[in-house]
């Protein structure tokens, strides 16, 4: 039988916190700027955690 691999996409994107939890980046903060407000571009600059509903399918990815 061979290894069963994680999904490597998926372990750059996402890291498990001490409690159990994962954190993840947030979207949209990579190009195109411009018109996107201060205020916007500071609320995409911090962490945020996996919600609930795609927990499973992320800890599959993440073979947890």
């Amino acid at each position: 039988m061979p290894k069963v691999k994680p999904n490597s996409g998926a372990t750059k994107r996402f890291k498990l916190t001490g409690s159990g939890k994962i954190k993840r980046k947030h979207a949209y903060k990579r190009h195109i700027l411009t018109k996107k407000t201060t205020k916007q571009k500071r609320r995409l600059t911090h962490s945020g955690l996996v919600d609930s509903s795609d927990m499973n399918n992320v800890k599959a990815m993440l073979l947890l």
